[in-house]
């Protein structure tokens, strides 16, 4: 405890704390559906577009929530729609499109700053990224995902197994797979502030894939994760505080622990079974 009091003590950890717990809630509620949907890596992808709308807005001296949260919103809706159309399949435009925007970001930022340690901390994270406009932003997107699925908890569901099914029932597929891709796209912008874009994905991936290793209801999972991915974010936390290792990477450390954790859980019931 005396160890906790001390974190709070610091400005610049209550903002990285409250702002990566909401961001991390967003991810992992989100992730179990792009999972699901074998969207996995769209984290990875829009990340990648995050780091080439910085390294833009850094060079032109403009300001890199504002320009990157639509920018990056754009994306997803454009690999939405390409990938529904048929015309390329999921993943080969999630690596086209990240490929791609990273490929700008790199050039940009040779041409202009170069690797600075702001463009650094983009790729990499920082625990000092995490300003108080991103902590605001990241409790109304908290707010918000956690409405949508209280209120369309059932049409989320149906959306996620089976959308031809959704579609016969009267629901509107392609309005909440939009939702779903603008909500992702604007969890991935706040969390690179701290997980880099090398790391943002993981917080997308790792609570459900852990999840489902144990439990089997759509239900289950999404609880599980959630919870999962707030107790992995604070023990990765005050591990980083405690080894003074990074942020980002300690806490894809331990969801990567939990994961062998439950995998392991799996397999003793497995063997009781």
């Amino acid at each position: 405890m005396e160890m906790i009091s001390e974190m709070l003590s610091y400005p610049f950890l209550v903002r990285a704390l409250v702002g990566g717990l909401m961001v991390s809630l967003c991810a992992s509620l989100l992730g179990v559906s792009l999972v699901l949907k074998r969207y996995s890596m769209i984290g990875d992808g829009l990340s990648h577009v995050s780091f080439g709308a910085l390294s833009i807005a850094l060079a032109l001296g403009w300001s890199p929530l504002k320009v990157s949260i639509p920018v990056v919103v754009l994306a997803a809706f454009f690999l939405l729609r390409i990938t529904e159309n048929g015309q390329v399949k999921s993943d080969a435009a999630i690596a086209m499109i990240s490929a791609s925007a990273l490929a700008i970001g790199i050039i940009v930022t040779s041409m202009t700053t170069g690797m600075t340690t702001d463009v650094s901390s983009y790729m990499f994270g920082s625990i000092l990224a995490m300003s108080r406009e991103d902590v605001i932003f990241s409790v109304i997107l908290s707010a918000v995902v956690l409405a949508m699925y209280g209120l369309c908890y059932h049409k989320i569901f149906a959306v996620t197994f089976d959308e031809s099914f959704a579609k016969a029932t009267g629901v509107r597929v392609s309005a909440y797979n939009v939702v779903i891709a603008v909500l992702t796209a604007v969890t991935i912008v706040l969390g690179m502030r701290m997980m880099g874009a090398m790391l943002i994905s993981s917080l997308i991936i790792f609570p459900a894939l852990t999840s489902m290793r144990v439990f089997k209801s759509f239900r289950s999972v999404t609880i599980s994760s959630a919870a999962l991915s707030l107790i992995c974010f604070l023990i990765g936390m005050v591990a980083s505080y405690q080894l003074s290792t990074p942020a980002g990477a300690s806490v894809v450390v331990v969801n990567l622990l939990a994961f062998l954790l439950f995998g392991a859980w799996q397999s003793l019931g497995k063997l009781r079974s």
